[in-house]
C-alpha cells in the first residue's frame, strides 16, 4: 500500500485578494471532497493572470462513506472513479494524485510551543524545520498520524510576534505550532481506497479549513472568524485569526442525521424523509406551519396508502438536531479557550447549512454574526458548484495550488536523518 504523503502547509495569509505568487503551481491538479453525502472532485490550474482556473467538475452521490470514513471499499471506489471519471472527461485530462479532505479518523487538534537553544547564532532554515519535528515527536500518540504541523508565531528571545526568524540572532527561539492529527486505521483505509482508483494521495487537508479557505475574506481571517462545515455525516469547526487557522474540531453530527430522524419519526423511507427536509424543511416554526399537510408514503404500506402530516411535525423533528449541533458547537469552541481570538462572525459551510432557519438559529445559540458562505468565484466553477455544499472542494483546490501557504520556500516536511547520525548532526548544529 501506498504511503500516505503530507506536505506542510499553513492556513490562509493576509491579503484579501493576493496575486499569485510564482511558487503557486501551473497545473492541472485535481481535488477531491470525499463526503458522506456526496463525492466531488475538481480539476483547475492557475493562470497566467494569478486567476484558478476549473478545468474539470465531477460529483456523484455519497456512497460507502459514513461520518467520514471508509465503511464500504468497493462502494466508495465505484463513487470516486465515477466523480473522478466526469471531471477528467470534461478537463480532457489524466490525473495521477489528488489532494483530498481530511474527515475521517476522528481529527483532533492541539498546540504546541516549542523551544531551541541558538547559542546567540541566526535561525537558518534547518532550525524552523527542527521546532516543526520537535512539535511532531510531542504530539505522537499511539494509533495516531499527524496530518497538519502549522507555524503559528515565532519569538526570538523576548521579541514575539516574529513571522519569521530566518536570519534573526537569538540565544532561544520559541515556536508555537497547531498541530491536526487522525487515527491511523481510518487514514490507512482512506489511502487504500484512493489507491484501488488508481490515484495517490498527495496531500490531505482537514475540511474545514479548506472550506474557510474558499469562503473567508482577508478581514475576517485577520480579525477573527469561526467556519462551521456542515456536511452530510460531520460537522467541522475551524478558528481563523490574525491570518491563522488556531483551532480545529469536529463533531459527529450532519444533514443526514436530520434525514434519519424525519425517516425514523414519520415511518417513511429515507428518500423521502430527504425530500421533505430538501423542500419543506425549516429550522424555525412559522404561523401556517399547523394548516400546511404534507403526504408522507409509510414504509410497508401500498403504495396508495399516504399519510398527511401537518409541516409543524417536520419542524419539530429538524429543529432539536439542528439546536443539538449549534449547541455542540458552541461547547467545543468554549473549552477551546478562544473565545476571543475567535470573534464574533461566524460564517456556516456545507449543504447542510442551507436548511432555512439554520443561520437564525445558529445566531442566537452561538451568539454571533452570522451569514454564509459560498465559495470565491473561479473561472469555470459550474453554477451547481457555486454554493456552500462545495466550499470543501473550492478550497481544496485553491490549497492545492498554493493558496494559503507561509513560509513556501521551505519543505517543512522533509525527511530527517534518522539514528546515530541524527544525533550527530543535532548536536553539532547546536554547537557551530
Amino acid at each position: 500500500m501506498n504511503e500516505l504523503s503530507h506536505r506542510v502547509a499553513t492556513p490562509p495569509g493576509e491579503p484579501e485578494a493576493p496575486p499569485r505568487p510564482r511558487h503557486f503551481r501551473a497545473g492541472p491538479f485535481g481535488v477531491l471532497d470525499i463526503g458522506t453525502s456526496k463525492i466531488a472532485c475538481l480539476i483547475g490550474r492557475s493562470e497566467s493572470d494569478a486567476t484558478l482556473r476549473v478545468l474539470g467538475f465531477g460529483w456523484q452521490r455519497g456512497r460507502g462513506v459514513r461520518g467520514g470514513c471508509i465503511t464500504d471499499l468497493d462502494e466508495a471506489e465505484r463513487a470516486i472513479r465515477a466523480a473522478v471519471g466526469q471531471a477528467e472527461e470534461m478537463a480532457d485530462t489524466r490525473l495521477s494524485g489528488v489532494t483530498v479532505n481530511l474527515s475521517c479518523g476522528q481529527p483532533e487538534s492541539r498546540l504546541f510551543n516549542v523551544q531551541l537553544s541558538m547559542g546567540g547564532r541566526a535561525v537558518t532554515e534547518a532550525d524552523i524545520r527542527r521546532v516543526v519535528w520537535a512539535a511532531r515527536e510531542r504530539a505522537l500518540a499511539d494509533g495516531r498520524e499527524t496530518i497538519h504541523a502549522l507555524p503559528l508565531d515565532f519569538a526570538v528571545d523576548d521579541t514575539e510576534e516574529v513571522a519569521d526568524p530566518r536570519g534573526l540572532c537569538c540565544e532561544t527561539l520559541t515556536a508555537q505550532l497547531h498541530i491536526i492529527d487522525a487515527t491511523a486505521t481510518a487514514l490507512r483505509n482512506l489511502d487504500t481506497c484512493i489507491a484501488r482508483c488508481d490515484l495517490e494521495i498527495a496531500e490531505l487537508v482537514s475540511a474545514p479549513v479548506a472550506a474557510g479557505l474558499a469562503t473567508l475574506v482577508a478581514d475576517e481571517r485577520q480579525l477573527g472568524a469561526t467556519v462551521i462545515d456542515m456536511g452530510g455525516g460531520t460537522t467541522g469547526i475551524a478558528v481563523f485569526a490574525e491570518g491563522q487557522v488556531l483551532h480545529t474540531a469536529q463533531l459527529p453530527v450532519g444533514g443526514t442525521h436530520v434525514t434519519g430522524d424525519i425517516a425514523r419519526l414519520l415511518s417513511t423511507t429515507l428518500a423521502h424523509a430527504e425530500r421533505l427536509k430538501t423542500l419543506y424543511g425549516n429550522a424555525e416554526s412559522s404561523p401556517d406551519d399547523e394548516r400546511e399537510l404534507l403526504p408522507v408514503p409509510l414504509i410497508g404500506e401500498d403504495e396508495h396508502q399516504i399519510a398527511k402530516v401537518p409541516r409543524s411535525m417536520v419542524v419539530s423533528i429538524i429543529r432539536p438536531r439542528l439546536e443539538e449541533t449549534f449547541e455542540m458547537a458552541r461547547d467545543k469552541l468554549e473549552s477551546s479557550g478562544l473565545g476571543r481570538a475567535a470573534g464574533t462572525r461566524l460564517v456556516l459551510t456545507g449543504g447542510a447549512c442551507q436548511l432555512p432557519g439554520a443561520r437564525e438559529m445558529a445566531a442566537r445559540i452561538l451568539s454571533r454574526q452570522v451569514r454564509r458562505g459560498r465559495p470565491h468565484s473561479l473561472r469555470g466553477l459550474p453554477d451547481v458548484a457555486s454554493g456552500p455544499a462545495f466550499a470543501t472542494a473550492s478550497g481544496l483546490l485553491a490549497w492545492a495550488a498554493g493558496e494559503g501557504r507561509g513560509m513556501h520556500d521551505i519543505d517543512l516536511d522533509a525527511e530527517r536523518p534518522s539514528g546515530l547520525l541524527r544525533r550527530i548532526l543535532n548536536f553539532l548544529r547546536e554547537r557551530v
